[in-house]
């Protein structure tokens, strides 16, 4: 497993932006799938983004599409998250997760199998 501390959560206006980071310890960080993930009180943990090591292929969910875009910065072993046209529907815990050589274009959270501890993201209106 790969070690993961997220930063950049906090306290935005609704149509704000936040940038989220994702350092990861692994030294073969280039061949791990990242993903982000989110979980609002009393829902399920939902996927938001991912990046393929393969490629960089990036996937969004609906929700977010055209607002967020993910990135990856491997010489930095870190993922990043750009949120723009922040909505109050966007509170939550925002979970940065990792699996070795994962491919496809769909993922549940079960697909990976290492996951940092959170960062609070609080939009207001």
């Amino acid at each position: 497993q790969v070690q993961l501390v997220e930063s950049g959560g906090g306290l935005v206006q609704a149509g704000g932006s936040l940038r989220l980071s994702c350092l990861a310890s692994a030294r073969t960080f280039s061949r791990y799938t990242m993903s982000w993930f989110r979980q609002a009180p009393g829902k399920e943990r939902e996927f938001v983004a991912a990046i393929r090591w393969n490629g960089g292929g990036t996937y969004c969910a609906d929700s977010v599409k055209g607002r967020f875009t993910i990135s990856r910065d491997n010489a930095k072993n870190t993922v990043y998250l750009q949120m723009n046209s922040l909505k109050p529907e966007d509170t939550a815990v925002y979970y940065c997760a990792a699996e070795y050589g994962l491919i496809g274009s769909s993922w549940y959270a079960s697909d990976f199998g290492s996951w940092g501890q959170g960062t609070q993201v609080t939009v207001s209106s």
